[in-house]
């Protein structure tokens, strides 16, 4: 056994022993109280502030916002008593964002988004590939990791968290380089919820184009739409099907990336040749999920009556929103500014720069493809 093996084995066990510990189950009361609290501001700040000069800003926010900032004050204040890192074996980000992905494949619809899957889907392709291959060359051409330049790429050409997690499951990133990616994810995402409608309007986008501007390079769902909903309902709508769609094509890129690195990068020359079952083991289960939630979902609303199909619209969306803000407390209980020293300037460069492509580029192939196109 490698020494690197050795210790993937080691950190296995740590974790196991880690979920026996009472300090596991505090740890998920302070994440589950914190998601409550989240949501409480959520549903009541824009209430509060309804005759206020900041009834705008109270209805533009949405939860990721309050998650992600509530997890950053617990875990600043958790960081302050000493108890953080006992506690972090409950702060459970991939878990939750996993359950949070299955059930909003049960909120899609697939006769919903079959007027824009064709343009969807073709943005979705082209503005993957051209992002990917540009933050791959570039990382590469700064001396990253090559499982960071997996986790980089995915979460900038796709949507984010999600896809950095089935990216760090082909690959098997380490856990540091998987928080690290998702901080950097999280710092980039919060402004675009404002500043990209504002850029829309400013251009004079139509509702079509904006939204599929907003779906195609804003990297996480949740921020995609805050930012339609700041847009309109249009957009909303609009952005909603393409970073669907985007989600939809995380399987692919996981197989690819773990063909790359089970049958290339990892494999030793002097040693066996890995067998095909290897890539069904790194495979993502949850985007197997995801599908089979928006199948069972879709089928079910074809024969349920109007009321029932509303009941469990809004029993799905909010299990999954619950399940959403949990992931965003912790990864705001996660972040470690020590891990950004660390790494150094190069990833924040390199997600900086496929950043500005995903913009330009996602904006030129809307501006083509939803041209005209009207709801």
């Amino acid at each position: 056994m490698s020494a690197d093996a050795s210790a993937d084995d080691r950190s296995v066990v740590e974790y196991g022993e880690r979920l026996h510990s009472p300090a596991v189950l505090v740890g998920l009361a302070v994440v589950v109280a914190t998601g409550a609290a989240a949501r409480l501001l959520t549903e009541n700040v824009p209430t509060w502030l309804a005759d206020t000069a900041l009834a705008d800003v109270g209805d533009a926010i949405e939860y990721p916002v309050y998650a992600i900032a509530l997890g950053l004050l617990v875990n600043a204040l958790l960081s302050s008593l000493g108890v953080r890192d006992r506690l972090a074996g409950g702060f459970r980000t991939e878990f939750f964002i996993k359950t949070g992905l299955v059930v909003l494949g049960a909120t899609v619809v697939l006769s919903v988004i079959a007027r824009a899957a064709g343009p969807a889907t073709l943005q979705g392709l082209l503005l993957i590939t051209g992002v990917f291959a540009f933050t791959w060359w570039f990382a590469g051409r700064l001396g990253l990791d090559d499982r960071l330049r997996a986790l980089l790429a995915s979460a900038v050409a796709i949507c984010g968290v999600s896809a950095a997690i089935a990216a760090a499951g082909a690959v098997r990133a380490r856990k540091e380089q998987l928080a690290y990616t998702a901080s950097l994810v999280i710092l980039f995402a919060l402004p675009s919820i404002f500043v990209l409608p504002w850029l829309a309007d400013l251009l004079g986008l139509s509702p079509a184009v904006t939204g599929a501007w907003l779906g195609g390079n804003i990297d996480t769902t949740a921020a995609v739409t805050a930012a339609g909903a700041i847009a309109g309902e249009e957009p909303l709508q609009i952005a909603s099907v393409v970073k669907l769609t985007q989600n939809a094509l995380i399987g692919f890129v996981a197989v690819g990336l773990t063909a790359w690195f089970a049958f290339k990068v990892e494999r030793d020359p002097q040693g066996e040749r890995p067998r095909a079952i290897e890539l069904w083991h790194r495979f993502p289960k949850f985007v197997l999920g995801f599908i089979a939630a928006s199948v069972i979902a879709t089928l079910y609303l074809e024969q349920a009556s109007a009321a029932r199909a509303e009941a469990f619209d809004t029993v799905v969306k909010g299990l999954r929103d619950y399940a959403l803000i949990l992931a965003f407390v912790s990864i705001g209980l996660e972040f470690k500014v020590s891990s950004l020293k660390e790494a150094g300037w190069r990833p924040i460069g390199v997600f900086a720069a496929a950043t500005l492509v995903n913009i330009g580029l996602a904006l030129a192939l809307a501006s083509v493809l939803f041209a005209g196109f009207t709801i």
